[in-house]
């Protein structure tokens, strides 16, 4: 199924979007979005939206600015729940999951947000090592082997002790991106990856 377009079914009001999947997949569906309905006010962001990603896909959704790609994204991490329709990530429906699961799963994402998301005050390598601090049981020694893998990875071996003030808008992202890795999420998102 390498190459094959998938189209996002019910996306006029959401992303207008296509997704595009890609890359080493397996055929397996790993998330699974099943008439996925989403209003904030009077406004729809979701209108029944369909969209199935296999395993070990790259999947692009593209759309105008407003348009509820942020809000698909957000969705399919548990961190919204929809008014209407199915969430299913690995066969398990998410939308009815508790709390306490519903953050186990979470834990298998990474997020690269639009502007990197990084803490002001705190070194690059803080940064990185922050999700590790927050949801890991590792001690500092592991914690340390982490960071320094992942900075070597995106190129930033040389910057972990600087603020993020002191780096470019590319390492900025890169350090974004070395924070989502390095936990060795199941999946990665994206929230609009070529911004700057």
């Amino acid at each position: 199924m390498s190459g094959a377009p998938e189209r996002a079914a019910g996306a006029d009001s959401a992303a207008g979007a296509t997704g595009e999947a890609t890359g080493e997949a397996t055929g397996e569906i790993a998330i699974d979005l099943v008439g996925v309905h989403k209003r904030f006010g009077a406004q729809t962001i979701l209108d029944g939206l369909d969209l199935q990603i296999p395993r070990g896909a790259i999947t692009v959704v593209i759309g105008r600015s407003g348009m509820g790609k942020s809000v698909l994204l957000k969705h399919i991490m548990g961190l919204i729940r929809p008014d209407k329709g199915k969430i299913i990530i690995n066969g398990e429906d998410i939308c009815a999951l508790p709390d306490a699961p519903l953050r186990a799963l979470r834990s298998r994402f990474g997020m690269v947000f639009q502007n990197a998301a990084l803490f002001d005050s705190m070194s690059v390598f803080e940064n990185i090592a922050f999700p590790v601090r927050e949801h890991s049981p590792d001690r500092e020694p592991q914690i340390r082997e982490r960071v320094e893998r992942v900075a070597s990875q995106v190129g930033l071996s040389a910057a972990l002790h600087k603020l993020p003030s002191q780096l470019s808008g590319g390492m900025r992202k890169r350090a974004g991106l070395a924070r989502a890795l390095v936990r060795d999420p199941e999946f990665l998102l994206y929230d609009e990856p070529t911004t700057g």
